[in-house]
């Protein structure tokens, strides 16, 4: 369904007024600080993050819902303290679009996104108050997956990169070779920062070729766990203890289940 923006305002300013309600009216809300609510916040955002995965449209509506009454309830805590409410968000947020798009709301010229990418980096340099190194806005709590990537992309758009694609994976071997270098050692704090390298490395190859790392890994995580349960719910259907099996007894069932996904 399509609304008009006199709509989307007024759906907009019922859950500001309702929020305005329960901050007052709600033990639970009435309670909560910035503090408390960060890690729900990191919950519902992961919740979305899932649903965007599954592609599942129904739930990726609630989930932006709860992520946007995570947004409008540090607002209105800002509001309380006299720091800044909804309005300043919607404001700065409006500014730095129209400044970090002077492809569309000024003079400069791009040929693609990769254009856009690299101007976005110099214009946060460049900004009063924003980054200042390239990647100083990485921020450190993310995932070390996404990290990597990030740190990659950002660096890359200042032209710190590899001039053909293909050769990351000389790289890829070289880091492979450490690894095995490092393992006959039997160092473990020098196997973990190599395997480190590999990691990165991989990340970076990923990165090259178009494919986003966190997807391809989940994809990954998801195909693995769809195959075990099949493993273990045949064992059972069989009366067998997944303990009790033998490897080539549970590879043989794990075959069954590619099978089945192939088909």
């Amino acid at each position: 369904m399509k609304h008009s923006r006199e709509e989307k305002i007024e759906a907009l300013g019922k859950v500001i007024d309702t929020l305005d309600i329960l901050r007052v009216e709600c033990p639970w809300d009435r309670k909560q600080t910035n503090e408390s609510l960060r890690p729900n916040t990191i919950e519902e955002v992961y919740e979305l993050c899932e649903a965007l995965l599954n592609s599942d449209k129904a739930n990726i509506k609630k989930e932006l819902g709860d992520v946007l009454l995570h947004i409008l309830f540090y607002s209105k805590i800002g509001e309380e303290s006299g720091d800044f409410d909804i309005a300043d968000v919607a404001e700065a947020l409006n500014a730095k679009l129209i400044f970090r798009h002077p492809h569309v709301f000024g003079d400069t010229k791009v040929n693609d996104s990769h254009d856009v990418e690299q101007n976005w980096e110099q214009i946060k340099l460049k900004e009063k108050g924003g980054n200042k190194t390239v990647l100083a806005g990485v921020p450190k709590s993310l995932p070390a997956m996404i990290k990597a990537d990030r740190i990659q992309e950002k660096a890359s758009n200042v032209g710190f990169d590899w001039d053909e694609r293909s050769q990351v994976w000389d790289k890829v071997r070289e880091e492979i070779g450490e690894v095995a270098k490092e393992i006959d050692a039997m160092s473990q704090d020098r196997m973990e920062a190599e395997f480190g390298d590999l990691f990165f490395s991989l990340v970076n190859a990923a990165r090259l070729y178009g494919v986003n790392p966190e997807n391809a890994l989940e994809r990954t995580n998801q195909k693995f766990i769809s195959r075990f349960n099949y493993v273990e719910a045949a064992a059972k259907k069989a009366g067998r203890n997944l303990r009790e099996m033998t490897l080539a007894e549970m590879d043989e069932l794990w075959n069954e289940a590619k099978s089945i996904e192939q088909n």
